[in-house]
């Protein structure tokens, strides 16, 4: 096989490739890598290599599972290999060794995946942009100036780069959708305790943290979703089951849905041109394929849905510095003056500011589900602005060493009374204030790449289902993509920004 014939075929493609003895595991993993090489000093998406672990595993000729072959990278976050760190994008935990797979790891595994490497994070996922102090920047390969997006940005410049088709991925705050939206990607965000979140922790965020892909096309999203999704014994939350595989699911056509759009945000004012032009351009799409729609006030206030799940956010960025302090001995210079500003913020908020924010989570989960007794799904641009510029959101030196004293002095008053909390709001979540919604209230949510800028980068529409419709999402997401194809749009050959 031929490197181009490589990067043009999707998971489930090579999979049957290998099954018919067209390719080898071993031929596909070298592509791989040769792919990973040639790009991967410019993007960074690619952070650590597995070595002799993937060749071992590409020669087993008792390899078997639905993508046996394949070759498949995780996140350096949340999904542990054993006998290597996860470091989730912090220097604090770069010699953390796992013991053992988490349970997605396992199950990529079992599906047959030959799994080579992990992928750039930020530090503990805390960002929509994948530019940590311990990895550096991951770069877009649409625009090597621009971001791949967070926290799984990693994955996501490496599906878009030809490097794999799909890779693993998280989502606690539209970590993703976001890299699906900025590199022209399918990501499903699934449905709260669909998927795995063990062993090493049954949940994370109060079940708002879920495991996924980024893939690049909705046949591997729904093919790789239904190797991971089970029951955990161990987990906190039990999603629904599903009788009909959704591999099975998205070969059902929709019917006709009811959909309500809007690019509405109280946070971003006035989202750019091109992210009204993706989401009008979804609706003109799905009105052509039958469907009723039309456009609708949000269901909920985003500036207060902003400011509980930043609250709450803070509350776990907390207690995981604190865990790694009193674990590994971890000081204070061996994290991010962000991440120690926020964490501080978490502590400062006290128990009840987060029971507050946690409270308030039922009145967002009664509003969507009156929104959705009027209508199928909710729509929206996945990104209020085109990916950002590679840096843009980096704090300056005189404010992180600012940060870094108001943290040991547990200052986290103080520091709320400046008004910092409103500028994270403003600079981290104003380009991405409509994903949050589907972690709070645990409900399904896809971003499919629908929509090029004029500048040629990709900017994704998002869908927000019923709770376990995970499915009906995937299936929607087929329609569109038959509609609408998007496999054989690829990056200009990978340019420095």
């Amino acid at each position: 096989m031929e490197p181009d014939e490589y990067q043009r075929h999707d998971a489930t493609d090579l999979a049957g490739m290998v099954s018919r003895g067209e390719v080898t595991a071993a031929e596909l993993l070298a592509l791989a890598r040769r792919r990973r090489d040639e790009v991967n000093p410019s993007l960074n998406a690619v952070v650590a290599d597995l070595g002799g672990e993937a060749d071992e595993r590409a020669a087993d000729p008792s390899l078997a599972g639905p993508f046996a072959g394949v070759p498949f990278l995780v996140k350096d976050l949340g999904q542990e290999y054993a006998g290597f760190p996860t470091s989730n994008g912090s220097r604090s935990l770069a010699a953390d060794v796992a013991d053992r797979h988490a349970l997605v790891t396992q199950r990529f595994l079992d599906a047959g995946l030959v799994v080579f490497g992990k992928t750039n994070t930020p530090e503990f996922g805390a960002k929509g942009v994948t530019e940590s102090e311990h990895f550096g920047p991951a770069r877009n390969p649409w625009h090597t100036g621009h971001t791949p997006g967070g926290s799984s940005g990693g994955s996501g410049a490496a599906v878009a780069a030809g490097i794999v088709p799909a890779a693993g991925a998280n989502d606690g705050g539209g970590s993703v959708r976001i890299p699906a939206a900025c590199n022209g990607l399918v990501g499903l965000k699934t449905s709260r305790g669909l998927g795995p979140y063990g062993p090493q922790t049954g949940e994370v965020m109060f079940g708002m943290v879920t495991q996924g892909v980024v893939s690049r096309t909705v046949r591997d999203s729904a093919g790789l979703l239904d190797a991971i999704i089970g029951p955990d014994p161990r987990a906190g939350y039990q999603g629904a089951t599903h009788d009909v595989a959704f591999v099975d699911r998205i070969r059902e056509a929709p019917g006709r849905l009811r959909i309500g759009y809007s690019a509405s945000s109280a946070i971003n004012a006035s989202p750019d041109p091109e992210a009204v032009a993706a989401v009008e351009g979804a609706a003109r799409l799905l009105t052509e394929l039958g469907h009723d729609v039309e456009e609708v006030a949000p269901p909920h206030d985003d500036e207060a849905l902003a400011r509980d799940f930043l609250t709450i956010w803070f509350a776990q960025l907390y207690g995981q510095v604190a865990d790694v302090k009193q674990r590994l001995g971890a000081k204070d210079s061996q994290f991010e003056a962000d991440t120690l500003a926020t964490a501080e913020l978490g502590r400062a908020a006290g128990m009840l500011g987060l029971l507050r924010a946690l409270q308030n989570v039922n009145g967002y989960i009664h509003s969507l589900a009156d929104f959705h007794e009027r209508y199928d799904y909710f729509l929206t641009p996945t990104l209020a602005t085109p990916p950002l510029p590679v840096g843009v959101t980096t704090t300056p030196d005189r404010l992180q060493k600012a940060s870094r004293i108001v943290s040991r002095l547990r200052g986290g008053k103080v520091l709320a009374a400046t008004g910092v909390l409103e500028e994270i709001i403003s600079e981290n979540i104003g380009w991405v204030p409509y994903t949050q919604l589907a972690n709070l209230t645990g409900r399904p949510a896809i971003s499919v790449p629908l929509h090029w800028t004029a500048a040629g980068l990709p900017l994704g529409v998002q869908f927000v289902g019923r709770l376990g419709a995970d499915g009906d999402l995937l299936r929607l997401a087929a329609q569109l993509e038959e509609a609408q194809p998007w496999i054989q749009r690829f990056p200009a050959p990978v340019t420095a920004g």
